[in-house]
Formats: C-alpha cells, sequence, structure tokens
C-alpha cells in the first residue's frame, strides 16, 4: 500500500448515499435502464398485468348482475309461488354470466402465471447484466478508489445493494403496476355505479394518503439509513476478517468488540424505526380501509332505506333504461360496491406497502449508480507496446512473440510511426506529487535509472518508497514534473501497454483460488507450462512447489492460506518472472522471508534483475547493497545518493541508518 493516502476507512460515510428522500430521477434512470434491456418483455408484462386487474374487476361486476338475477327470480317466486318458475326464468342467464366467469378468471390465472414466469425472466437477467456493468467498470477504476472506500462496503454493492433491486424489479413495480392499474379500472366502475358513494370513497382515499405520506415516508427513510448502516457493518466485519490473526496477536478482540458494538447498534437503531414504521403502516391502512368499508355500509344503508329522498347519482342510470341521472339506490349496487370497496382499499394497501421496497431500491440504486458513475482511469496514452523482430539493423512489428518488444509512437505532426526499442531506461525529471490537494508528499524527485541498472530506495515508512514506484505505474499521476521511459513522456504511453512492460513484486502477497500454475500464470495468461515452471525455477520456487500433494496442481484459496509468507512470497516472483518485463520493481520483496528462504529468493532475484533495470524498496540495507544507486529518503525529498561505498564514505543518514546508529522507523 501506498504511503500518505488520502483518508478512508469503516467509519466514512459509504459512497452513494446522497439525501433521505426517493429520487424521481434515480428512479427513472432505472426504469430507462430496465427498458433499454427488456422492453418488450416489459410491455408484455403490462398486457398480462391488464389483463389480471380487468379480470380482477369483473366479480364485483358480475355480483351486482348476479343480484339483479337473484331479485328479479324472488320476484317471479312471489307471484307464481313456484320455485321451478322463478328458476327457470333466470338460470339461462344465470348459467350465461357464471360460463363467462369461468372464462375470465381461466384467462386471468393465464395472465398470472405468464406474469410470474415474464418478471423472474427481466428480473434475474437484469441483475446480471447490473452486476457485469459494475464489475466491468470497477476494473476501469483507478487504484485511489479502492484506498479510500472498504472493500466490506464495496462488496455490499454487489450483495445488498442488487438484492433491494431484485425485490424492487420482481415485487414492487409489478405490484405497483397492478394496483395503480385495477384501482383506475375500479374508480371508473365504481363511479359508474354511484357518484354518491364514490365521494366516500374518496374521502377515505384522502385520509390514506395522508397515513401514507406520514408513516410511509418516515418507513422509506428508516429503510434507506439502514441499508447505509449495512454497509458500514459489512466493511467493519470485512476488515476484521483480514485482520483476525492482528487482532489475536494484540489481544484486540475486546476492542474489535466494542468498535463492533458501536456499527451494529447504530444498524439495528435504524433497522428498528423503519421496521417500527413499516409495521403499523399495514395496521392503519387496512382500519381506515374497514372504516371505509362501514361508513359505505352506512351511507348506503340510508341512501336505500330513504325511499328516493337520498337519491343515487348514476352513469348506470343515465345510459339504461331510465336515462337519468338521479335514481333509487339498489341493494345490488351496494353489494356490488362493497366488493369494489374492500378491493379498492386492498389495493391502495397493496401499493403503498411497496414504498418501502421503493425506499430500499432507491438507497440501493443511488449506491449502485455512485460506483458506476466513478470517473473510470483516465488514459490519453497513443504509445503502444508490439513485438518487433530486427533484420539488418531495422525493427519490424510482427504478431508472434519474438522476446522482443518495441514503442509503436505514431506521429500526428507527419503522419509517420516509429519504433523505438523497449530497453527500460527510465528518468524522474523533478517530480511533484500529492494523493490529496495541498497535502504535498514528494518534492522536486529526480532520479534515472540506465538499462540493467539498480535502484534502490531506502526510507523510513512514509517517506515517499512506494509513491514513487506508483507513480512509474502510473496508478496516480503526478502534479508536476517529468516521467521518461526511454524517452518518452510516460503520460504518452497506453496504461496497459507501460504496466506491461513492468514487473511488480509486492511485500503484501496476493493469491488466488485457482491451482499453483494458475497463479503463476497470472503473470503472463499465455505462457506455456514450460514457461511457469522455466519461472519457478528462477525464484527458487521449483523445489516447494514440487513437494506440495500435487505439485504444480496443487488447488489454492484464501490467498494460499496453506502455504507459508515465504513461499506466497516466491510464486509472487515466479509470477513476475513469468512476464519478463525489462523492469522490475521490488517493494520489499524479502521483508516476510526468514533469513534462510531469502538467501534462496535472493539467488533468485539475482537472476531475475540480470540485464533488467530494477527498483528495489527495502528496510533491509544488506539487501541493497548491491546497488548501482541507493536513494535515502525523507518526507518526500531526496536526501542522499550514491552506492553504498560513497553513502558510508559520505558519513550521512545512510551511514547512520546502515550502523545502527538510528532505526528506520
Amino acid at each position: 500500500m501506498a504511503e500518505n493516502r488520502g483518508p478512508h476507512g469503516r467509519g466514512g460515510r459509504p459512497v452513494g448515499m446522497s439525501g433521505q428522500k426517493i429520487d424521481p430521477k434515480l428512479l427513472g434512470r432505472l426504469i430507462k435502464m430496465l427498458l433499454k434491456d427488456y422492453k418488450l418483455v416489459f410491455i408484455l408484462i403490462v398486457v398480462c398485468i391488464l389483463i389480471s386487474a380487468v379480470v380482477g374487476v369483473m366479480p364485483a361486476i358480475y355480483i351486482e348482475k348476479v343480484s339483479d338475477l337473484i331479485v328479479q327470480g324472488l320476484g317471479v317466486y312471489a307471484q307464481s309461488k313456484s320455485v321451478e318458475s322463478a328458476w327457470a326464468s333466470i338460470l339461462p342467464e344465470l348459467m350465461k354470466s357464471l360460463g363467462l366467469m369461468a372464462c375470465i378468471f381461466v384467462l386471468g390465472l393465464l395472465a398470472s402465471g405468464s406474469q410470474a414466469q415474464l418478471v423472474a425472466y427481466m428480473t434475474q437477467g437484469f441483475l446480471d447484466k447490473m452486476r457485469r456493468r459494475m464489475f466491468d467498470h470497477m476494473q476501469d477504476l483507478p487504484v485511489k478508489y479502492f484506498d479510500r472506500n472498504t472493500h466490506g462496503d464495496i462488496m455490499s454493492h454487489y450483495t445488498n445493494d442488487i438484492d433491494t433491486l431484485r425485490q424492487l424489479i420482481s415485487q414492487g413495480l409489478p405490484s405497483i403496476c397492478s394496483a395503480v392499474i385495477t384501482l383506475v379500472f375500479l374508480i371508473a366502475v365504481m363511479f359508474y355505479f354511484s357518484v354518491s358513494l364514490m365521494l366516500v370513497v374518496f374521502a377515505g382515499m384522502v385520509a390514506m394518503m395522508l397515513v401514507m405520506k406520514k408513516v410511509g415516508g418516515n418507513s422509506a427513510k428508516y429503510f434507506m439509513r439502514q441499508q447505509e448502516s449495512l454497509g458500514k457493518t459489512e466493511g467493519f466485519i470485512e476488515e476484521m476478517m483480514n485482520g483476525q490473526k492482528v487482532v489475536k496477536v494484540f489481544c484486540h478482540e475486546p476492542a474489535a468488540k466494542v468498535d463492533f458494538d458501536k456499527v451494529n447498534d447504530e444498524l439495528c437503531r435504524e433497522s428498528e424505526k423503519a421496521h417500527t414504521f413499516s409495521n403499523i403502516f399495514g395496521p392503519i391502512m387496512n382500519n381506515i380501509g374497514n372504516l371505509l368499508y362501514v361508513l359505505t355500509v352506512f351511507v348506503g344503508g340510508l341512501m336505500i332505506t330513504s325511499g328516493g329522498k337520498l337519491p343515487n347519482l348514476s352513469l348506470q342510470n343515465l345510459f339504461g333504461e331510465g336515462h337519468t341521472l338521479f335514481a333509487a339506490l339498489s341493494i345490488s349496487v351496494v353489494m356490488s360496491y362493497l366488493g369494489m370497496c374492500k378491493q379498492f382499499t386492498g389495493q391502495v394497501n397493496q401499493a403503498s406497502q411497496q414504498i418501502n421496497a421503493i425506499a430500499m431500491a432507491m438507497a440501493g440504486a443511488g449506491r449502485i449508480f455512485a460506483l458506476i458513475d466513478q470517473p473510470a482511469e483516465t488514459d490519453d496514452g497513443y504509445v503502444t507496446l508490439v513485438n518487433v523482430k530486427e533484420e539488418n539493423g531495422v525493427l519490424t512489428e510482427c504478431p508472434e512473440h519474438t522476446g522482443h518488444w518495441a514503442w509503436k509512437h505514431p506521429h500526428a505532426a507527419d503522419g509517420t510511426v516509429t519504433l523505438a526499442p523497449l530497453k527500460g531506461d527510465v528518468v524522474l525529471d523533478h517530480v511533484d506529487f500529492s494523493y490529496e490537494e495541498g497535502k504535498q508528499v514528494l518534492f522536486d524527485v529526480s532520479l534515472y535509472a540506465k538499462p540493467g541498472q539498480k535502484v534502490a530506495f531506502v526510507g523510513a515508512t512514509g517517506a515517499g518508497k512506494t509513491t514513487i514506484t506508483n507513480l512509474i505505474n502510473r496508478f496516480y499521476d503526478i502534479a508536476d514534473g517529468k516521467i521518461r521511459y526511454d524517452g518518452i513522456n510516460i503520460n504518452k504511453i497506453k496504461k496497459a501497454d507501460l504496466r506491461h512492460s513492468l514487473g511488480v513484486v509486492l511485500q503484501e502477497t496476493n493469491l488466488f483460488t485457482g491451482t499453483v500454475m494458475d497463479n503463476i500464470r497470472y503473470g503472463k495468461l499465455d505462457a506455456t507450462d514450460e514457461e511457469c515452471i522455466a519461472a519457478a525455477k528462477l525464484a527458487n520456487a521449483h523445489d516447494f512447489i514440487t513437494r506440495l500433494p500435487k505439485g504444480y496442481d496443487t488447488p489454492l484459496t484464501s490467498n494460499g492460506a496453506n502455504l507459508s509468507q515465504g513461499q506466497r512470497q516466491l510464486l509472487s516472483i515466479a509470477r513476475a518472472a513469468v512476464a519478463d518485463p525489462p523492469v522490475m520493481i521490488l517493494d520489499e520483496a524479502t521483508s516476510s522471508i526468514d533469513t534462510r528462504t531469502e538467501l534462496l529468493v535472493q539467488r533468485g532475484m539475482d537472476a531475475l534483475m540480470k540485464d533488467r533495470t530494477v527498483f528495489v524498496i527495502a528496510h533491509r540495507l544488506s539487501t541493497v547493497q548491491n546497488a548501482d544507486a541507493i536513494m535515502v529518503l525523507d518526507h518526500g525529498r531526496i536526501i542522499e545518493r550514491g552506492s553504498h561505498d560513497d553513502l558510508i564514505d559520505q558519513k550521512g543518514v545512510y551511514y547512520s541508518l546502515y550502523t545502527g546508529a538510528f532505526e528506520l522507523e
């Protein structure tokens, strides 16, 4: 890790949480992305919802018709006193209505089943594409993004935040669409049957909206805070898991528990508030619905018993046989209305229950889009690294690997292209650098490394040693000065090609899930098994690899937990060796290896460094005595430079370090 990086950690606010309210623009952006990928599927889902909504309203309409038939049958029975005559008068029409209802219900069943299948297909497909978008973009982010955000919180984007989108797309949006369409049909039918009773329903709707705004708004607010706290908690847990050995070594368990309790209690508080409002929301809405049902019965009863003194304002009467807006309210209309009233309050309740899903999804979407919207690592380079062959002193580009590379440099001024051999000549010319504006960490750093030279950096932690190598890799861009590679400003070189020409062995090893061979081949994906074995031999790793249970096919997991620290470092060195780069950066490469293993590694390193430009960062001064030049850094400045013998003769800081007058730290 580089020194003097910007502050970050589990206590910081996770990226993407910009507010507590549901952002319509955020929801619109999400739906726009959904339609872009699944427009046809979405249309089919809406059609299925439309059919289901119509089917859902039809029973209430047919209740009114069936009720009228029953009243008609009772009238026939009252006149004829014959049950057979009563049945005969209504049976054909009744069977026709019931048969039609059965067909409608079958259609509704098919629509609901198709909707469920289409929603599942769209949801999982969209989440798959979203995870791909996130991961693809994450690979293009600069190193500083990962320095400033906890890994656990970033991982939470792929788990918790994505899961909130799953709930929204699979449940929230279909439920709201279904509720809205059903409510539109219900309001139209209820308005058609009785404008008077519809006014009662509107009064109940106003009460529901007020509750939804107050209680539902608070529920949404705390669900968004819960999502934020969840990211903090996962970031803390991931940090503790990675550092569990350190925790135990320093007996930090009690303090770790206290720190965890803080973030966990915050998550508990936000979740408790969110679910408190969520849990009271449903009962309140249900009871408003029950009161609305009773009120409808009461008003309907008054209108029926008034004997027409309280007439029913109805479009049904206007377009029916009476052709009048006002008529007495019938029992069949009230019975039908009560069913629709229950369905109406149920649909409003169903839609309101999705507020929490929308709020959580917006919190998750905000964090996801914050990751996707992070500026990608810029690369304005146009000089590329190509394979070449030499004939009669002339370099020619060729597709096959020849073991020789050159910089392909197009010149816009005259349209020509030149090939310059890759040598490993690195120059830093008056370089200044800051991780954060106003906090400079490198001051006027100038140095050069000719092809085949070994340059060592010595200094206390935070002096700027690793920072210099990060600048050569262009993990960060300099504030002022120039860095030239084979005479080319590295800003003109494409970053991928620049890094392909550099081999890096870090103090902190990272091995990936796979075999030993896979991990060595990570340095060069098209390397043959023979090349990987040769690299392992060069790094003196071949001997211990052959003693593993399955040799080079031994599986590694959990960052090579089944290997010793020294063995992991040897594999890291072999991985760099297989790439065969002209420039090597060794960042404390032997600091975690015991003395005996270090002798093996050092021989391998000497072979690896032969004819290469090498930058070495080391605390063990014994490992840099044979360097061509040693740079002593202090607070971002080179305070001494020269060979080992020159610096000893100067009797300065390096002399004091070497003789133990004071420690590096």
